[in-house]
């Protein structure tokens, strides 16, 4: 599920939507390439790996977001014969594309994995989905259904083809995907006074009253996003469908939550297989409003830049029992923080009985925990407060092998690495004037 990413070589990176990916399959290489809309074009291309041996065994095709009349082919190979790769994409840029984009390392490079240092950057992997909105397993209880298939694919054309900076693209909902949304908003809203954590309860009429939360109406991504920029600066971001661990967690770094805007099949409206704008919308949106919990998100992407595959699946975890389905204690009591829970009718009743287990959170023991992903979860852990908890994840993060520190320039809204000392004396000044403005408050304080 975790991959690794590297820059492109050349100034041409800096223009390319593309990046390369280290697969976590041995032996496999991914590439992208575009052909003209003609008459055996492909047959051509193909016939090269075909030529030089090399096994396909995966493709697939869209029409070119970047030049009319083109279409671009996604497909992973069998690359043990290096030589024979290299001829091809040779070839293929010469003679037949122009336009070759290899997801593959650089055995040269520094073995840090690749990660974004721009909230620009982010462009470079949004589309680097493991499944396409569209694509739903056999179990799913819209897979039969083509209307809702083709709703799906409408949904991920538009994550698709957005960028950074532009406005999240307006939905219009049909009155069966606000009827789904009425009965999850109904169901739910009446747990959250008794089960939810008091920051999201003290969020949610402020959402209702500025972003359109209410029944039958589904609330729209930017202006929600626009919400948050206001109170904590996260940001929301359409995605067409799932990203890996490794990508999803860099974009918390910059606090920006990549967030779908398709709806779960009306057939079963209190189940879910996979996130869907309920979940993001009810579950995590309005703890990204809070101060404490914001940080206590980016403290997560953070850590996650530049980290080993393994400690990415680590801190995957450590999300999955926090961010997705955390409990922490207040006023002598347990309550929900985690977005699985408070986006499911269900889930959020049992975690507060006596049936599951409850263990106090610790990053170095949740990181090892094994965990169902169609199931309630018979394990969850309940951290003492949020801020409790952000600094035992930073003090996590400190033991992950990589030879740099980071940090989030909210100005530039950049990722500086802290490697040298011209970097860790730009940060020295910038927490002495922090400090003089914090001294000078205490002073006419008193």
């Amino acid at each position: 599920m975790d991959a690794a990413f590297l820059k492109k070589n050349g100034e041409n990176a800096k223009e390319s939507m593309y990046i390369e990916e280290k697969s976590t399959k041995g032996g496999v290489t991914s590439l992208i390439f575009s052909l003209k809309e003609e008459v055996g074009a492909l047959a051509k291309a193909l016939r090269l790996f075909e030529e030089k041996g090399l096994n396909l065994t995966h493709i697939e095709s869209r029409p070119s977001r970047l030049k009319k009349g083109e279409y671009e082919f996604f497909i992973d190979l069998e690359s043990k014969n290096v030589p024979c790769l290299e001829q091809i994409l040779f070839t293929l840029r010469q003679e037949i594309s122009g336009t070759v984009h290899e997801l593959t390392r650089d055995k040269k490079k520094d073995t840090v994995p690749w990660f974004p240092r721009t909230i620009q950057d982010l462009d470079k992997f949004a589309n680097q989905i493991l499944s396409y909105g569209s694509e739903l397993d056999a179990d799913h209880p819209g897979f039969t259904d083509p209307v809702y298939r083709a709703r799906r694919k409408e949904f991920a054309d538009i994550a698709y083809s957005y960028r950074h900076g532009e406005v999240i693209p307006k939905v219009e909902y049909t009155e069966d995907e606000k009827n789904t949304w009425n009965t999850v908003f109904r169901e739910l809203k009446t747990l959250y006074p008794t089960h939810a954590c008091h920051e999201h309860n003290r969020v949610f009429p402020l959402l209702e009253q500025y972003c359109g939360y209410r029944e039958h109406n589904i609330p729209q991504l930017e202006e929600i996003s626009k919400f948050l920029q206001s109170c904590t600066g996260f940001r929301l971001r359409p995605v067409a469908g799932l990203l890996s661990s490794r990508d999803f967690l860099a974009g918390l770094a910059f606090r920006v939550f990549h967030s779908t805007q398709y709806i779960r099949h009306g057939s079963k409206p209190m189940y879910t297989p996979e996130p869907d704008v309920c979940h993001e919308l009810l579950g995590h949106v309005p703890l990204f409003a809070d101060l404490s919990f914001a940080q206590f998100s980016q403290e997560i992407g953070l850590a996650s830049l530049g980290a080993p595959d393994e400690y990415i699946e680590k801190l995957a975890t450590v999300y999955w029992f926090t961010v997705e389905f955390g409990l922490c204690k207040q006023n002598n009591e347990t309550k929900a923080y985690g977005a699985g829970l408070l986006s499911s009718f269900g889930e959020l009743q049992y975690s507060l009985t006596d049936q599951p287990e409850l263990r106090p959170f610790d990053p170095e023991k949740t990181a090892c925990q094994k965990y169902p992903i169609t199931n309630f979860q018979p394990i969850y852990f309940v951290a003492e407060t949020f801020e409790d908890a952000k600094e035992k994840v930073r003090k996590f993060a400190a033991m992950i092998p990589r030879p740099f520190s980071v940090r989030y320039n909210s100005y530039t809204q950049s990722i500086e690495v802290l490697d040298n000392i011209e970097q860790l004396k730009n940060l020295a000044d910038s927490i002495g004037s922090e400090m003089g403005i914090l001294y000078n408050a205490l002073k006419k304080l008193e």
